[in-house]
């Protein structure tokens, strides 16, 4: 045994902010394509439920049993990316237009909160908050004019969230959020998390292009090369007819991934083949 010490140097850790938030709409019960979601301005998480009910007998109190926990929270933002419409209750009616009050989809979220020390400040790492069976209540939104101290609009969303099976690990209960911090996973396990909730990008290579010269360069996605070997620029042609004094480049794309947000069980997964 030795004796406990308080406030030693590095050890006085804190939370702060919210950053890389990425929206994943679910398909068939799974959520397999995640779009980032710039703008977010505050994430509340707003727990409920767990409460104690007692019971007596003999004239004593008996026991106590704890109802079940529900995870709640409310995004605030200055905007979103398009495939929240789906989420907030939304669909397109053309190009540009919606219209609301249609069924609201659900989602999942992943984002980012920092961590910081006396030491480090906020460099001293983060955690990611993955949040499963959300679904977004209706929210009103104010709308004010432009004075002499204009404010940009922000919006706030309140969520609710159903929570999923966690198979892989004896005896757990069903979870709606998993948070995991980056200063105490392994490295690998790390690397193979985020490769999952932010995607990995592919190899990207140029061909020449072997027009015949009835195509289209601009509807057939073609590129154009400039600068020197090793240093060669890639820029979409604006041609609208093929001209037979330039070279045009087709672009392909090898590799990469989607991101996705992992389940619980896939997480574990991830996290012991690492």
């Amino acid at each position: 045994m030795s004796l406990i010490t308080f406030d030693n140097t590095g050890e006085k850790k804190f939370e702060a902010g919210v950053d890389h938030c990425v929206l994943y709409p679910q398909q068939n019960g799974a959520y397999p394509q995640g779009v980032a979601w710039n703008g977010i301005t505050g994430i509340t998480e707003s727990p409920e439920g767990g409460d104690a009910q007692d019971f007596y007998a003999d004239n004593i109190k008996y026991g106590s049993l704890r109802g079940a926990e529900n995870f709640n929270g409310t995004i605030e933002c200055y905007t979103y990316p398009d495939e929240w419409k789906g989420c907030d209750g939304r669909a397109d009616l053309a190009t540009g237009v919606s219209f609301g009050q249609q069924s609201r989809k659900i989602f999942g979220l992943s984002y980012r909160t920092l961590i910081g020390s006396d030491a480090m400040e906020l460099g001293a790492g983060y955690i990611l908050h993955l949040i499963y069976g959300c679904t977004a209540s209706p929210s009103s939104k104010t709308r004010s004019t432009v004075n002499e101290s204009p404010e940009a609009g922000t919006m706030s969303y309140e969520f609710k969230t159903t929570p999923i099976n966690v198979s892989k690990v004896a005896n757990a209960k069903a979870t709606s959020h998993i948070e995991i911090d980056s200063t105490k996973v392994s490295a690998a396990a790390l690397a193979a998390i985020e490769a999952a909730i932010y995607g990995t990008d592919g190899t990207v290579s140029y061909s020449a292009a072997s027009p015949v010269g009835t195509e289209n360069p601009v509807t057939e996605g073609w590129y154009e090369r400039s600068g020197s070997e090793g240093s060669y620029v890639y820029t979409l042609s604006a041609d609208t007819s093929v001209d037979s004094e330039k070279t045009y480049y087709i672009k392909s794309e090898v590799g990469g991934t989607n991101a996705y947000l992992p389940t619980p069980d896939q997480l574990y997964d991830l996290i012991t083949n690492a």
